[in-house]
């Protein structure tokens, strides 16, 4: 593992200090989960706009409650709360809007050149064509109403023995410059800038279509273990579902419908 500095906090909020959505950065050394964290707070009180982050997660969850942990200071698992006002229908789009801010910011962050970042429908963040962030949105509903909880893990120096999946990789490992507060400061006020708009239309299509390299290719939808769909990757829906153009017609998957997606060899 490629030794990073500590999160510079100070740092970290002074850069979101002009982005209004932000009210309070908190941050743990170590915690199970940062979403479990702050679905915990959002059931407790009706705080909204609280950002958690963690340089260790020893207990985190992905889609299918898949394991989803981060090695102290190899990686950053951070996540938001929020109490959109759009209609329910419309949260699917929350992991598409964080993919969009996570890809945009590295590329800010760490001058990246375009193409190198891209998103995999639902909820991954490629460098190079290997996972390097993952990202769950969770609704919470409580006493205070709904929240959503948006989670996401990203690999920031972890060395080619310690990647959870050959498929996957890290900042350092693609030659990026490391800076945890540069790199989240990017990141966030990207966030916030997405939000705004989805908060008006609902939808990011254009956004997200342009980065993500689910479309226009052929797929394998895997519904399970048994259950597979093959076709061309072919458009984002009002809901954020991915479009599929299959033998048997147009077909749309929602994130929960979709137990893996992979390229067709």
């Amino acid at each position: 593992m490629t030794a990073t500095d500590p999160l510079d906090l100070a740092r970290l909020r002074s850069l979101l200090a002009p982005v209004a959505l932000w009210r309070e950065v908190r941050w743990v050394p170590s915690t199970g989960s940062t979403n479990a964290d702050l679905a915990a707070l959002a059931r407790a009180t009706a705080e909204t706009g609280t950002v958690l982050v963690s340089e260790e997660q020893t207990a985190g969850r992905g889609r299918f409650e898949r394991r989803w942990e981060t090695p102290a200071g190899a990686a950053v698992a951070y996540s938001v709360l929020l109490r959109p006002t759009r209609p329910p229908q419309d949260w699917g789009w929350l992991s598409l809007l964080a993919g969009v801010a996570v890809a945009t910011g590295i590329e800010r962050a760490t001058g990246a050149a375009p193409g190198r970042v891209e998103l995999k429908w639902p909820n991954d963040v490629l460098v190079d064509g290997r996972k390097v962030c993952g990202i769950l949105s969770e609704r919470i509903d409580s006493l205070h109403g709904a929240a959503a909880v948006v989670g996401m893990g990203l690999n920031l120096s972890l060395s080619q023995d310690e990647l959870p999946v050959p498929t996957a990789t890290s900042l350092a490992l693609a030659g990026l410059p490391v800076d945890k507060a540069e790199v989240l400061g990017a990141i966030l006020t990207e966030f916030a800038r997405l939000f705004e708009g989805w908060e008006r239309r609902g939808e990011l299509h254009d956004d997200y279509e342009q980065r993500c390299d689910s479309i226009g290719r052929p797929l394998r939808v895997m519904l399970d273990s048994t259950t597979t769909v093959h076709g061309m990757g072919e458009r984002v829906d009002e809901f954020g579902r991915l479009v599929v153009r299959t033998e048997q017609g147009l077909q749309a998957f929602s994130a929960g419908d979709v137990f893996h997606l992979r390229p067709q060899p």
